[in-house]
């Protein structure tokens, strides 16, 4: 019997821990597209611009509040943001690989196996 409930509390830690490894590479995969969509944006923002006169005057959100700027303004500062979210979204997939190995790494060692429905 004391080896039953040995056996039933290890295969409920096991699927915890696949649970707690399934969520966080769903957690992380939202993370990314929501960096994408966003780099998206700005790319759609910066090849719209690119056009139009230096000088000509475009609004800018910033923090909530519509602000009047230049273009000659506008673009280099979305250009550094754009470069910022590439980055972190490199990082982003570079930590989604990771985890995913680290899991493929799990499943091997504990011969898990996993069973669709």
């Amino acid at each position: 019997m004391a080896s039953q409930s040995t056996i039933s509390r290890r295969q409920q830690e096991l699927q915890l821990q696949y649970s707690n490894y399934k969520n966080s590479l769903q957690q992380l995969a939202s993370k990314i597209g929501d960096i994408e969509q966003e780099t998206e944006e700005h790319k759609l923002v910066l090849d719209t611009l690119a056009p139009i006169s230096k000088d000509r005057k475009c609004f800018r959100l910033i923090n909530g509040v519509l602000v009047e700027r230049t273009v000659c303004d506008v673009v280099p500062a979305l250009e550094s943001t754009a470069e910022g979210l590439k980055k972190v979204l490199e990082g982003l997939v570079k930590d989604y690989k990771k985890k995913q190995e680290e899991m493929e790494e799990w499943k091997t060692k504990n011969n898990i196996q996993v069973v669709s429905q």
